[in-house]
Protein backbone atom coordinates (compact mmCIF):
# COMPACT_ATOMS: atom_id res chain seq x y z
CA UNK A 1 0.00 0.00 0.00
CA UNK A 2 1.34 3.47 -0.97
CA UNK A 3 2.10 5.97 1.91
CA UNK A 4 -0.75 8.48 0.37
CA UNK A 5 -3.41 5.62 0.75
CA UNK A 6 -2.11 4.51 4.67
CA UNK A 7 -2.32 8.07 5.52
CA UNK A 8 -5.88 8.83 4.41
CA UNK A 9 -7.04 5.16 5.59
CA UNK A 10 -5.41 5.97 9.15
CA UNK A 11 -6.83 9.44 8.97
CA UNK A 12 -10.29 8.05 8.62
CA UNK A 13 -9.85 5.59 11.07
CA UNK A 14 -8.46 7.91 13.44
CA UNK A 15 -11.52 10.19 13.00
CA UNK A 16 -14.28 7.90 13.59
CA UNK A 17 -11.95 6.74 16.52
CA UNK A 18 -12.38 10.73 17.76
CA UNK A 19 -8.83 10.69 18.10
CA UNK A 20 -8.06 14.36 18.22
CA UNK A 21 -4.34 14.83 17.94
CA UNK A 22 -3.89 12.01 15.24
CA UNK A 23 -6.77 13.65 13.28
CA UNK A 24 -5.27 17.27 13.16
CA UNK A 25 -1.55 15.74 12.57
CA UNK A 26 -2.84 13.68 9.59
CA UNK A 27 -5.07 16.53 8.31
CA UNK A 28 -1.85 19.05 8.60
CA UNK A 29 0.34 16.16 6.62
CA UNK A 30 -2.41 15.80 3.97
CA UNK A 31 -2.18 19.65 3.45
CA UNK A 32 1.32 19.30 3.03
CA UNK A 33 1.31 16.66 0.74
CA UNK A 34 -1.60 18.01 -1.25
CA UNK A 35 0.57 21.83 -1.28
CA UNK A 36 3.75 19.79 -2.68
CA UNK A 37 1.49 18.22 -5.60
CA UNK A 38 -0.08 21.71 -6.41
CA UNK A 39 3.46 23.01 -6.72
CA UNK A 40 4.95 20.02 -8.65
CA UNK A 41 1.63 19.77 -10.54
CA UNK A 42 2.04 15.86 -10.70
CA UNK A 43 1.14 12.65 -8.21
CA UNK A 44 4.06 12.38 -5.83
CA UNK A 45 6.01 9.45 -5.19
CA UNK A 46 6.33 7.57 -2.23
CA UNK A 47 9.75 9.16 -2.05
CA UNK A 48 8.25 12.42 -2.06
CA UNK A 49 5.85 12.22 0.19
CA UNK A 50 8.56 10.94 2.62
CA UNK A 51 10.27 13.81 1.61
CA UNK A 52 7.09 15.94 2.83
CA UNK A 53 7.14 13.60 6.39
CA UNK A 54 10.48 14.65 6.72
CA UNK A 55 10.20 18.18 6.58
CA UNK A 56 6.93 17.60 8.72
CA UNK A 57 8.83 16.38 11.29
CA UNK A 58 11.81 18.21 11.27
CA UNK A 59 9.60 21.57 11.72
CA UNK A 60 7.94 19.72 14.98
CA UNK A 61 11.55 18.80 16.34
CA UNK A 62 12.48 23.03 16.11
CA UNK A 63 9.21 23.94 17.09
CA UNK A 64 9.69 21.69 20.05
CA UNK A 65 13.23 23.02 20.90
CA UNK A 66 11.89 26.42 21.03
CA UNK A 67 9.17 25.73 23.45
CA UNK A 68 11.32 24.11 26.10
CA UNK A 69 13.97 27.10 25.19
CA UNK A 70 10.58 29.43 26.38
CA UNK A 71 9.89 26.92 29.01
CA UNK A 72 7.09 26.04 27.44
CA UNK A 73 6.67 22.38 28.72
CA UNK A 74 3.08 21.61 27.69
CA UNK A 75 3.52 22.75 24.11
CA UNK A 76 6.54 21.66 23.44
CA UNK A 77 4.81 17.60 24.62
CA UNK A 78 2.29 18.42 22.10
CA UNK A 79 4.98 19.35 19.63
CA UNK A 80 7.05 16.06 20.16
CA UNK A 81 3.65 13.72 20.31
CA UNK A 82 2.69 15.08 17.29
CA UNK A 83 6.45 14.16 15.26
CA UNK A 84 6.01 10.97 16.79
CA UNK A 85 2.52 10.64 14.91
CA UNK A 86 4.87 11.32 11.97
CA UNK A 87 7.86 9.79 12.58
CA UNK A 88 5.14 6.24 11.94
CA UNK A 89 5.00 6.77 8.57
CA UNK A 90 9.19 6.88 8.45
CA UNK A 91 10.90 3.81 7.65
CA UNK A 92 12.75 2.11 10.44
CA UNK A 93 15.60 4.18 11.95
CA UNK A 94 19.23 3.48 11.99
CA UNK A 95 21.17 2.55 15.31
CA UNK A 96 24.42 4.81 16.18
CA UNK A 97 26.31 1.66 15.65
CA UNK A 98 24.85 0.97 12.07
CA UNK A 99 25.02 4.32 11.32
CA UNK A 100 28.84 4.75 12.03
CA UNK A 101 29.38 1.73 9.94
CA UNK A 102 27.66 3.08 7.06
CA UNK A 103 29.79 6.34 7.28
CA UNK A 104 33.20 4.01 7.23
CA UNK A 105 31.82 2.20 4.17
CA UNK A 106 30.41 5.15 2.25
CA UNK A 107 34.22 7.28 3.05
CA UNK A 108 36.08 4.45 2.11
CA UNK A 109 33.46 3.45 -1.14
CA UNK A 110 33.97 7.30 -2.16
CA UNK A 111 37.92 7.73 -0.99
CA UNK A 112 36.78 10.93 1.15
CA UNK A 113 40.21 12.35 2.57
CA UNK A 114 38.88 15.22 4.22
CA UNK A 115 36.04 17.59 5.31
CA UNK A 116 36.53 18.74 1.33
CA UNK A 117 34.61 15.56 0.93
CA UNK A 118 31.96 15.94 3.63
CA UNK A 119 29.34 17.50 1.25
CA UNK A 120 29.86 14.14 -1.63
CA UNK A 121 29.63 11.86 1.52
CA UNK A 122 26.37 13.04 2.77
CA UNK A 123 24.72 12.97 -0.13
CA UNK A 124 25.59 9.38 -0.61
CA UNK A 125 24.30 8.11 2.95
CA UNK A 126 21.24 10.70 2.36
CA UNK A 127 20.37 9.80 -0.90
CA UNK A 128 20.64 5.77 -0.22
CA UNK A 129 18.78 5.99 3.22
CA UNK A 130 16.54 8.38 2.81
CA UNK A 131 14.04 8.66 6.55
CA UNK A 132 16.23 6.12 7.99
CA UNK A 133 19.44 8.91 8.91
CA UNK A 134 18.93 11.74 11.09
CA UNK A 135 21.20 14.64 9.18
CA UNK A 136 22.39 15.90 12.29
CA UNK A 137 23.46 12.84 13.47
CA UNK A 138 24.88 12.33 9.89
CA UNK A 139 26.71 15.58 9.84
CA UNK A 140 28.05 15.16 13.09
CA UNK A 141 29.88 11.24 12.22
CA UNK A 142 31.17 12.23 9.07
CA UNK A 143 32.88 15.16 10.45
CA UNK A 144 34.46 13.27 12.81
CA UNK A 145 35.50 10.25 10.43
CA UNK A 146 36.84 13.19 8.03
CA UNK A 147 38.29 14.92 10.59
Amino acid sequence: MSIAKQIEQDFVTAYKAKEQLRVAVLRMLKTAIKNRHVELMRELSDDEILDVIIRQVKQRQEAEEQFRAANRAELADKESAEADILRSYLPAQLSREELAALVDKIVIDLGASGLKDMGRVMKAIMDSHKGRVDGKAVSELVKARLS
